[in-house]
């Protein structure tokens, strides 16, 4: 079956003051795929999904959504694309002054305003419990656990049934145990919403898990992509390196 490109990086060049990120990064995603981008640490992979969402935006090149040029869109114009877009992000970045039910309501208010309060309380608690945190609508950001923290992040970002989630750096600073529910909820969304994800990290086990397919982000562009197999049959020498790495670790 063909595949269908739904997310294109065309010839991205970008640039902090003096300091290239990337010199002709170019990536394809494909809808339903679920794509780990890997790469040393301060290597551009974080920026890659901000570029996408409009967040920033590069100095030369194009960013594609289903055909549309997402890096010459105004703000104003973003809003519809940033619904089908969710970004779990690495802190979880929840509001520590709302409860966790006001957290996940946040996003339906900004984007779905026609809806009752009832309807939105249902749901938030369907969410939840896809997330397998039922019944903590009540509890605060400050009294949870960081898995926690990641999941209601999850739950926040997935409340407008998004066609594309994010993930930031999603198992960073969690025990083996938290990672690997992560690593299971980032499976259970493909299964439960169709949804096709770009996960950014350094952890091998999770990408091995979780992912379909490998972009290497090296030398500020991709240096190799292909699926799983592929990229542990590579002879590239960035991944030879980064994947002998993973495995010593």
């Amino acid at each position: 079956m063909k595949q269908e490109p739904l997310i294109r990086f065309e010839d991205l060049h970008l640039a902090f003051g003096d300091n290239p990120v990337y010199e002709g990064l170019s990536l394809t995603v494909y809808r339903g795929q679920t794509l780990a981008v890997i790469g040393g640490s301060g290597c551009g992979k974080s920026v890659l999904l901000k570029c996408l969402i409009g967040l920033l935006y590069p100095n030369r090149g194009r960013v594609f959504y289903e055909d549309i040029e997402v890096s010459q869109l105004p703000e104003q114009k973003l809003r519809s694309i940033r619904k089908d877009i969710a970004m779990v992000f690495q802190s979880a970045a929840l509001f520590d002054s709302l409860s966790v039910g006001e957290n996940l309501a946040y996003p339906l208010r900004e984007h779905m305003p026609h809806l009752s309060e009832k309807e939105m309380s249902a749901r938030v608690a369907q969410t939840l419990e896809l997330v397998n945190l039922p019944g903590i609508e009540r509890m605060q950001p400050a009294e949870l656990s960081g898995g926690m923290r990641k999941r209601v992040g999850l739950a926040r970002a997935i409340m407008t049934s998004p066609k594309v989630i994010l993930w930031d750096e999603p198992t960073t600073g969690l025990d083996p145990i938290s990672t690997r529910i992560i690593d299971e909820l980032i499976i259970s969304m493909k299964k439960h919403l169709g949804c096709t994800s770009i996960v950014v990290t350094h952890d091998m086990n999770s990408v091995f898990r979780v992912a379909d397919s490998i972009a290497m982000l090296a030398h500020r562009k991709i240096v190799a992509s292909g699926s799983v197999e592929q990229m542990r049959r590579s002879t590239n020498p960035d991944v030879c390196a980064f994947f002998g790495a993973g495995e010593n670790r």
